[in-house]
Protein backbone atom coordinates (compact mmCIF):
# COMPACT_ATOMS: atom_id res chain seq x y z
CA UNK A 1 0.00 0.00 0.00
CA UNK A 2 1.32 3.82 -0.54
CA UNK A 3 0.49 6.24 2.29
CA UNK A 4 0.47 9.77 2.35
CA UNK A 5 0.53 11.29 5.79
CA UNK A 6 -0.24 14.94 7.18
CA UNK A 7 0.01 15.92 10.60
CA UNK A 8 -0.71 19.51 12.43
CA UNK A 9 0.39 18.71 15.77
CA UNK A 10 1.91 21.24 18.78
CA UNK A 11 5.14 22.61 18.41
CA UNK A 12 6.51 20.57 21.49
CA UNK A 13 5.49 16.81 19.40
CA UNK A 14 6.77 18.21 15.92
CA UNK A 15 10.43 16.55 16.05
CA UNK A 16 8.74 13.60 17.94
CA UNK A 17 6.23 12.83 14.76
CA UNK A 18 8.73 14.28 12.63
CA UNK A 19 11.62 11.82 13.20
CA UNK A 20 9.29 8.56 13.72
CA UNK A 21 8.09 8.99 10.50
CA UNK A 22 10.93 9.20 8.96
CA UNK A 23 12.06 6.27 9.70
CA UNK A 24 8.86 4.43 7.52
CA UNK A 25 8.34 7.27 4.96
CA UNK A 26 9.69 9.82 2.84
CA UNK A 27 9.33 13.39 4.08
CA UNK A 28 7.48 15.27 1.10
CA UNK A 29 7.36 18.91 2.42
CA UNK A 30 6.51 20.28 5.31
CA UNK A 31 4.30 18.18 7.91
CA UNK A 32 3.74 15.44 4.57
CA UNK A 33 5.43 11.92 4.42
CA UNK A 34 4.52 9.48 2.01
CA UNK A 35 5.76 6.22 0.95
CA UNK A 36 4.91 2.62 0.02
CA UNK A 37 4.66 0.28 3.31
CA UNK A 38 3.39 -3.09 4.37
CA UNK A 39 0.39 -3.95 6.07
CA UNK A 40 2.26 -4.81 9.60
CA UNK A 41 4.16 -1.10 9.42
CA UNK A 42 0.56 0.49 8.56
CA UNK A 43 -0.63 -1.04 12.20
CA UNK A 44 3.14 0.33 13.73
CA UNK A 45 2.46 3.74 12.30
CA UNK A 46 -1.33 3.90 13.44
CA UNK A 47 -0.55 2.64 16.63
CA UNK A 48 2.96 4.54 17.36
CA UNK A 49 1.18 8.06 16.03
CA UNK A 50 -1.58 7.05 18.83
CA UNK A 51 0.68 7.46 21.65
CA UNK A 52 2.96 10.24 20.12
CA UNK A 53 -0.13 12.77 19.57
CA UNK A 54 -2.45 14.26 22.28
CA UNK A 55 -5.88 13.57 20.51
CA UNK A 56 -7.58 17.14 22.05
CA UNK A 57 -5.12 19.37 20.38
CA UNK A 58 -3.13 17.45 17.20
CA UNK A 59 -4.40 16.36 14.11
CA UNK A 60 -2.64 13.36 11.80
CA UNK A 61 -4.85 11.95 8.43
CA UNK A 62 -3.43 9.10 6.98
CA UNK A 63 -4.72 8.92 2.61
CA UNK A 64 -4.07 4.87 1.88
CA UNK A 65 -4.04 4.02 -1.80
CA UNK A 66 -3.18 0.42 -3.36
CA UNK A 67 0.13 1.02 -4.91
CA UNK A 68 -0.96 0.49 -8.47
CA UNK A 69 -3.74 2.82 -8.51
CA UNK A 70 -1.30 5.83 -7.35
CA UNK A 71 -1.18 8.79 -9.83
CA UNK A 72 0.58 11.60 -8.67
CA UNK A 73 1.37 14.98 -10.18
CA UNK A 74 3.71 17.40 -9.04
CA UNK A 75 2.41 21.68 -9.78
CA UNK A 76 5.39 24.10 -9.04
CA UNK A 77 8.57 23.10 -7.55
CA UNK A 78 9.34 19.31 -6.03
CA UNK A 79 10.53 20.19 -2.58
CA UNK A 80 12.34 16.65 -1.53
CA UNK A 81 12.03 14.25 -4.35
CA UNK A 82 11.92 10.29 -3.86
CA UNK A 83 15.32 9.12 -4.54
CA UNK A 84 16.26 5.53 -5.17
CA UNK A 85 19.80 5.89 -5.16
CA UNK A 86 21.30 3.76 -2.97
Amino acid sequence: MYLVIVYDVKVDRVNNVHKFLKSYLHWQQNSVFEGKITKSQYNDIVNRLNELIDEEEDSVIIYKFPYKYLDKKILGIEKNPISFIL
